[in-house]
């Protein structure tokens, strides 16, 4: 949903490089960080030539380059996933709050994509249906989560790497797929769908209407 085919190489091949590079070189740190590091400049480089946006490719490598840091720094293998678990588990209380304070991110992400900027929130049925299916995508954070923080404090490496392929594009793929079961259920019959949010109109004598008649906001 946020980055396609694209996204999820770029999330999954340098972790796989980092731990191949690691076992290959005896568990070696520098031996995964620079297998890590040359693979996220190739996959930029890639994307750049491909007419990417710099900004996105370059933030997809500088997230690399922090992780190599980080599991240098600490002289800990394991500490190369660090950004995930963290970035995870933020992830799933972001997902939780904009659900709460009735701004489902699913919502604002599909509204972006499809233009249609905030209209999607004045349907109610619109905004039930993606504070509903929001709850599934927080679940996908929570469940790398409760994956990733045993196997990290385990100072499981390569289970941790085969986690981070296994839960990124196949969970995202399901993720998509049961989301858009949810909404499609929770949207009335006859609701002409998410292209086209159902925003009531005002009615006389309500508070819009008066204020539209008397020029008042």
């Amino acid at each position: 949903m946020l980055g396609g085919r694209r996204g999820a190489v770029d999330a999954t091949l340098p972790p796989v490089a980092f731990t191949a590079g690691w076992l290959l070189g005896g568990h070696s740190i520098w031996a995964g960080v620079i297998a890590a590091v040359v693979t996220g400049t190739a996959l930029a480089g890639w994307r750049l030539r491909r007419g990417d946006r710099p900004r996105s490719v370059l933030i997809g490598l500088l997230a690399v380059c922090v992780a190599a840091l980080i599991a240098l720094r600490t002289g800990r293998a394991v500490d190369f996933f660090l950004i995930q678990v963290v970035s995870n588990a933020a992830s799933a209380l972001a997902w939780v709050a904009s659900i709460v304070i009735r701004w489902p991110l699913l919502g604002v992400v599909v509204g972006i994509a499809l233009g249609q900027r905030t209209r999607w929130r004045r349907d109610p049925a619109l905004l039930r249906a993606y504070s509903r299916a929001s709850w599934f995508w927080a679940a996908t954070y929570a469940l790398r989560v409760a994956v990733f923080v045993p196997l990290y404090y385990g100072g499981q490496v390569v289970a941790l790497a085969a986690a981070r392929l296994a839960l990124t594009w196949p969970l995202v793929a399901t993720a998509l797929a049961v989301s858009w079961w949810i909404i499609r259920r929770s949207l009335p019959a006859g609701h002409p769908g998410i292209r086209h949010p159902v925003v009531p109109t005002a009615t006389a004598g309500s508070p819009a209407e008066t204020g539209r008649l008397t020029g008042t906001v």
